[in-house]
């Protein structure tokens, strides 16, 4: 699979015109239920926020997509969820994986509305959350509320640590290194969130 990662990110570095929709479409299918479980989208996120630190992407219309492209996954996930009995009646491996969707609605009753913005962030619920969050039948105005936000701060975070790498090649640009650090200073933040609220819970 690295060579698959590798040989995207080689076309987006010789195609940087069409980088966007590329980025756009990895942040959606990493948003998604049963897919982004298995596939680790972050890499290439990575991978392209260094390019965007070595200037071969502009990083404003390489974070728009990537918003856009983790707002579209989620929302699909949440449609999902809502559907999930029909679902079930089809889909074999939902069937024999009950865990699956369970640990997803575990952790949104544990963090109710602010989990559809954690879980961005932390592989293993990152594309159940919003699944969850159907299930149980949150409010499409809270989800998407919830879903719009999350994804706001989460491109820039995930392009944060692949920036900083490419500023190595690039040591002049302030204002992407200024962004790198929000975006890294974002992650940790959303981290000590989850452990407080996580401590908070058991008590």
């Amino acid at each position: 699979m690295s060579e698959a990662f590798d040989n995207v990110l080689l076309w987006i570095s010789q195609h940087p015109e069409q980088a966007g929709w590329v980025i756009g479409l990895v942040a959606c299918v990493e948003s998604l239920a049963l897919i982004g479980a298995v596939i680790p989208g972050a890499i290439i996120l990575i991978g392209a926020g260094a390019l965007i630190g070595a200037g071969v992407l502009d990083f404003w219309s390489s974070c728009a997509w990537a918003i856009v492209g983790a707002i579209v996954g989620d929302g699909v996930s949440y449609l999902l969820g809502r559907r999930l009995d029909y679902l079930t009646t089809r889909w074999r491996w939902l069937r024999v994986h009950p865990d699956y969707v369970q640990k997803g609605v575990d952790f949104f009753q544990r963090y109710g509305d602010i989990s559809v913005l954690l879980g961005r962030f932390f592989g293993p619920t990152r594309a159940v959350v919003p699944l969850a969050a159907g299930v149980l039948k949150m409010s499409a105005r809270r989800f998407y509320t919830a879903n719009i936000l999350s994804a706001i701060v989460w491109a820039p975070a995930y392009l944060a640590p692949g920036m900083l790498l490419g500023h190595s090649m690039n040591q002049n640009d302030w204002v992407h290194i200024l962004l790198s650090l929000l975006g890294l200073t974002t992650i940790i933040l959303i981290w000590l969130g989850l452990r407080y609220y996580g401590r908070r819970n058991n008590t």
